[in-house]
């Protein structure tokens, strides 16, 4: 199935605007599905080329936006698990400070410090 970039998308559409042919006719010229005519003529009806290219770009910008909210919930959640998993493994232990600790910083800024024996302690830079 070919791709069409934002002219080729408005030609189409304005090629069955002007009755030169039909919707169909239009369509299997093209090789596109009457309902992805509809559903351009629908979403892209009225736009100019820039405008059209514009709307693209931003779609593409919101895809990208999405991904990133959705990693970014998905770490947070893994923290929060992470530091129940941790009060509770302190609650239940009965030793002091932690010694020998290596800190490493997260790309969204927590603080993970590790100890030889393999504990997690995490914390913000606020709490340091």
């Amino acid at each position: 199935m070919p791709t069409y970039n934002a002219e080729q998308i408005l030609k189409i559409l304005e090629q069955a605007d002007k009755a030169e042919q039909t919707v169909t006719a239009v369509c299997r010229e093209h090789g596109i599905a009457e309902a992805t005519f509809y559903r351009w003529r629908k979403a892209y009806s009225g736009l100019s080329v820039a405008e059209l290219q514009r709307l693209k770009e931003l779609e593409k910008e919101n895809a990208r936006l999405k991904r990133l909210l959705a990693e970014r919930v998905l770490e947070i959640d893994l923290l929060k698990e992470l530091l129940g998993k941790k009060r509770n493994h302190r609650r239940e232990a009965t030793g002091g400070a932690l010694s020998g600790r290596r800190r490493l910083i997260s790309a969204t800024g927590v603080f993970a410090g590790f100890t030889s024996a393999g504990d997690l302690s995490l914390s913000s830079p606020s709490r340091r």
